[in-house]
């Protein structure tokens, strides 16, 4: 867990990460983790909305956990809903995700549900946690779908 904070601290510091601790409000438990990465800086002109403070062009999600007491709960949901916020209405201009393929049931009807678009698969993308090369399905949202996505996932959240 400390080169796992160590590696999130390191990210923000060198600006190529935006890393999130979730938090348990009802006992101020640290219940799990997510962060922004790969960040994407354009090269946006002088005065154009996009060099507002966060000002990335794309950024990715990524090294998401939950302690086993969050999971089946709304604590992703809402984590979610509060990091795309922050992303969208600080100027990015796309973020996107990607989950194994070998989850495919949960992980992308989820995404789909809350408006993310599917982009293809990207084969051994990455070491998967077995140590064995990984298959990942990408989704994305795009600034122009986030007004969607956000009331998606407010819905979501009033259901919880």
């Amino acid at each position: 867990m400390a080169r796992y904070v160590e590696s999130a601290l390191a990210g923000r510091e060198a600006g190529t990460a935006l890393p999130f601790a979730t938090v348990r409000i009802a006992d101020g438990a640290v219940v799990g983790s997510s962060r922004f990465f790969d960040i994407e800086r354009w090269p946006w002109a002088s005065g154009h909305a996009g060099a507002r403070a966060l000002g990335p062009g794309r950024l990715r999600n990524r090294h998401t956990w939950l302690a086993a007491s969050a999971i089946r709960t709304a604590t992703n949901t809402e984590a979610k809903l509060l990091m795309l916020t922050h992303a969208f209405e600080s100027g990015a201009c796309s973020g996107c995700v990607f989950t194994p393929t070998r989850a495919t049931s949960a992980r992308a009807l989820a995404l789909a549900r809350i408006g993310a678009r599917f982009e293809g698969v990207l084969r051994a993308h990455r070491l998967g946690a077995d140590l064995t090369a990984r298959d990942s399905a990408r989704f994305s949202i795009v600034a122009a779908e986030w007004p969607g996505v956000k009331q998606r996932l407010r819905e979501r959240l009033a259901r919880a």
